[in-house]
C-alpha cells in the first residue's frame, strides 16, 4: 500500500497506489496518462454544482494540515456575492515536511489541473500559485505554466520563507498588501480574501486530488482510505528510519506499518512525532498500531495534519528536541499579538530550562501556567500549535521530565538533533 515517490516507481492503473505520480513532469506525459481536463463534463452552472457535489461525495479533506472538508469549503466560496479567487498553496514552510515540494516537482500539471477545476467549480477567473521564494521550484513551475492554455489567469507568487507566511490569511495579506504576516479573523478568506473577493485557499496536494476525482469520480477516490478519511495521502517520513522519504499511503495504515515501509527503525524508537510541528508525540512501542488519519485519534488527538512523521531514537531527548522546535516557532512568529511576542519566547526559555536540568518545581508550574495563558489567545493558530507540541512533550516524556527536574539531564541532550530546522543563515527575515 505504500509507495516511495520516485519516478522509477510509477506503476499501476488509476485506482491503485501511487495515484498522484502516475503521470509525469512534462505536460505531454501528464496528458498521455490523465487526458485533457474534463471541463466539458462539468460545463455550465449545473456542471459546476455537479463538480462540487463530486468533491463532497468523495469526502476529500484538505491535505495542508487542518483536514477540513474541501467540498464544504468550495460551496461556501461559490456562494459569495463577488467573483471568487483561488489560491494554490504550495509554500510548505513546515521543516518536517517536503511532500508538497516533491509533488510539484514530479506532478506539477496534476496540481495545475486541480486548480483550474477548483476555479471552474467556484466560478473563479484567477489562480494564484504560491511557493516559497529562493527555491528552484518557482522557476520550474513558471516554465510549466507557460506551456498551458487554461481558461484562468495564472499568477505565480513568491512567498517569504517564514513559517507563518504560508498560513491562508498571510497569503491573502501578501497578495493584497505585500505583507506576508497572518491577519486576524474573521473575516476568513472564503468570506473576504484577495481584493475583497471570496477566496478558495487549498493546499497543492488537495488540488491534485480534485483533478483525480474529476477524472475518475468519487467512488474511485473512496477505494482506498477510511470511511471518514478516504483517498490516498502523502506523508514525509524522517528521523531514525532506514529510508527517509515522501510516501503515498492510504489513511488508516498503522504507524508501525508506515515506519516499516520506510525501511524500519535503524535503532530503538522512543517516540514518533506525528503531524509535524503542529502535531503530537506518540510514545513507542505503544503507538505502533495507531491508525494514521486526518481524524483526531490517539494520544492528545493525534492526526496526520500536514503529513510530517519523525521517528525519535530512544536515546535522544524528546524534551530537548521539543525545546529547539518551540524556540524556532517563537522566532518565526509574526510578533503581532501578546502570545507570540511574550508568551512563546517565555515558554521556549522554560522548556530549555527543563531540558538542560535547570528546572525546579517552580519552573514546571510556571511553564504550565504560561501554556494555559497562551493557548487560544493568539491572533492566528500559531501559538496554539506551539503550546500543543510543548504539552505533548511534557506528557509523553513525563518520566524524563521527573529526572530533569531533579537536576539531572539525560545523555540524549548531547546527541545530534533529529527534528530538522532550517539553518539560521538561510532563514528569510523579511515579510515583504
Amino acid at each position: 500500500m505504500t509507495i516511495m515517490l520516485e519516478r522509477g516507481t510509477r506503476q499501476g492503473a488509476p485506482g491503485t497506489l501511487p495515484r498522484l505520480l502516475a503521470g509525469g513532469r512534462r505536460l505531454g506525459e501528464h496528458r498521455a496518462t490523465y487526458g485533457q481536463i474534463p471541463l466539458r463534463r462539468f460545463a455550465g452552472e449545473d456542471g459546476r454544482r455537479t463538480l462540487i457535489r463530486a468533491i463532497t461525495d468523495a469526502g476529500l479533506r484538505g491535505r495542508g494540515g487542518a483536514g477540513f472538508p474541501t467540498g464544504r469549503k468550495m460551496t461556501s466560496v461559490a456562494a459569495g456575492a463577488k467573483r471568487p479567487v483561488v489560491i494554490a498553496n504550495g509554500c510548505e514552510s513546515e521543516p518536517a515536511s517536503r511532500k508538497d515540494k516533491m509533488l510539484m516537482a514530479c506532478a506539477p500539471h496534476l496540481v495545475m489541473d486541480g486548480a483550474v477545476l477548483a476555479a471552474h467549480a467556484v466560478g473563479a477567473d484567477r489562480v494564484y500559485l504560491c511557493v516559497e521564494r529562493g527555491t528552484s521550484i518557482a522557476d520550474r513551475l513558471e516554465r510549466e505554466l507557460a506551456q498551458r492554455d487554461d481558461p484562468v489567469k495564472w499568477k505565480l507568487v513568491r512567498v517569504p520563507r517564514r513559517y507563518v507566511s504560508s498560513e491562508e490569511s498571510a497569503l491573502v495579506h501578501l497578495i493584497n498588501d505585500g505583507d506576508g504576516r497572518p491577519m486576524a479573523a474573521p473575516p476568513r478568506p472564503y468570506e473576504k480574501g484577495v481584493a475583497g473577493r471570496p477566496t478558495l485557499v487549498d493546499n497543492v496536494e488537495t488540488l491534485a486530488h480534485v483533478a483525480l476525482i474529476a477524472a475518475y469520480g468519487p467512488g474511485w477516490f473512496r477505494e482506498v482510505g477510511t470511511r471518514s478519511d478516504p483517498g490516498s495521502t502523502l506523508v514525509t517520513v524522517g528521523g531514525a528510519v532506514a529510508r527517509p522519504n515522501v510516501y503515498e499511503i492510504a489513511p488508516g495504515m498503522r504507524l508501525g506499518e508506515v515506519l516499516d515501509a520506510a525501511g524500519g527503525a535503524v535503532e530503538p524508537i522512543g517516540a514518533v512525532l506525528v503531524g509535524g510541528y503542529f502535531g503530537t508525540w506518540v510514545p513507542m512501542p505503544d503507538g505502533w498500531g495507531l491508525p494514521l488519519t486526518h481524524d483526531r485519534t490517539g494520544p492528545q488527538g493525534t492526526s496526520l495534519g500536514g503529513g510530517g512523521i519523525i521517528a525519535l531514537p530512544a536515546e535522544s531527548c524528546g524534551l530537548a528536541e521539543t525545546a529547539r522546535v518551540v524556540r524556532y516557532l517563537a522566532e518565526e512568529s509574526a510578533q503581532q499579538c501578546g502570545p507570540c511576542m511574550f508568551g512563546l519566547p517565555a515558554i521556549a526559555t522554560d522548556l530549555a530550562a527543563v531540558a538542560y536540568g535547570r528546572c525546579d518545581p517552580a519552573t514546571r508550574q510556571r511553564l504550565s501556567r504560561r501554556i494555559a495563558q497562551v493557548t487560544g489567545r493568539g491572533a492566528c493558530r500559531h501559538p496554539d500549535a506551539a503550546t500543543k507540541l510543548a504539552t505533548s512533550a511534557l506528557t509523553t516524556f513525563a518520566d524524563d521530565l521527573m529526572t530533569h527536574m531533579d537536576g539531572w539531564t539525560c545523555t540524549g541532550v548531547s546527541r545530534d538533533p533529529i527534528l530538522p530546522l532550517p539553518d539560521r543563515r538561510h532563514r528569510d527575515r523579511s515579510w515583504k
